[in-house]
């Protein structure tokens, strides 16, 4: 079973610059609350607790602000300085003292994911014994993704970064669960042209040895890279409309760590003073009205 978390949020988040030179892509807005707290709250619906969140040389103490160590969600987090953008696999080596001898998950913090049967499908899969799974999403544009292609059998057998020409239009989201050995497989990429280590390369390994898996996001769901505007602000729309409609808040932590039995109302009631006089904090009363 999977007990540990790692969410990347370093980068330079070119894409969204020239609002990215001064504040980290992941403390961004979206809608009401910092971008990180989707992703976070993905493994926090798997039932996950110790989580390693990966942050830009220098940024550190603007994410302890926000997520500080000592925290009221029932949970446990450390931080890492990544002292230049090295790929994706990156996360594992700057992690392995965190890692130890467990299997661990891996998160974009840009990534949006949302659907009513999202948390059987993470509760379906956290149970990982070995190999490695990854989740898949239909896109329209496959040329801007990492895509695989499955046979009849739903089995992967083609990983290929932003093909030009492809059949299948099933995108790798940034949602990834791998067993221990990670450490050992990430040791032995070597850099891409653009000098850095490459996911896919990774998947690949796992595939070549008949351990790499793949789970879908049903058509039900809704997964989205924020990276650029136009999907920022797409997400953003679609959590105001969501919230605004049913009076619920999508990536509560501190509703998800309540559900958990992992926080009771004393905690919700710190959340609240931490938060000051603001409509999330209005929530979280209602929550224990």
């Amino acid at each position: 079973m999977i007990k540990k978390g790692i969410i990347l949020a370093g980068g330079m988040g070119t894409r969204m610059s020239p609002l990215t030179i001064a504040v980290n892509k992941q403390l961004l807005p979206l809608y009401d609350k910092p971008l990180i707290y989707y992703p976070l709250s993905v493994l926090m619906l798997a039932g996950i607790k110790k989580y390693l969140i990966i942050v830009n040389k220098g940024q550190l103490n603007q994410f302890r602000k926000i997520l500080p160590e000592k925290n009221n969600l029932g949970i446990s987090i450390e931080y890492k300085e990544q002292l230049k953008p090295g790929g994706l696999p990156q996360a594992f080596t700057i992690g392995e003292k965190f890692i130890g001898k467990d299997s661990v998950s891996l998160i974009l913090g840009d990534n949006f994911f949302y659907g009513q049967s999202l948390t059987r499908i993470l509760k379906k899969n956290i149970n990982l014994g070995s190999g490695a799974k990854i989740f898949l999403h239909p896109v329209k544009n496959p040329a801007l993704y990492g895509i695989a292609t499955l046979n009849q059998s739903k089995k992967v057998i083609k990983l290929v970064e932003k093909p030009k020409n492809t059949k299948s239009n099933y995108a790798v989201t940034g949602l990834y669960f791998f067993d221990n050995k990670v450490i050992e497989l990430t040791k032995k990429l070597k850099p891409s042209k653009r000098g850095e280590l490459e996911i896919i390369d990774l998947l690949n390994l796992y595939k070549r040895k008949s351990k790499l898996k793949a789970e879908f996001i049903g058509r039900g769901g809704s997964w989205l890279d924020t990276g650029n505007i136009s999907d920022f602000y797409d997400a953003s729309n679609f959590i105001s409309a969501i919230e605004n409609r049913q009076g619920l808040k999508v990536a509560c932590l501190e509703e998800i760590a309540l559900n958990n039995n992992w926080i009771n109302k004393n905690q919700i009631n710190l959340a609240i003073n931490f938060y000051g006089k603001c409509d999330y904090s209005k929530y979280l009363r209602s929550l224990i009205a």
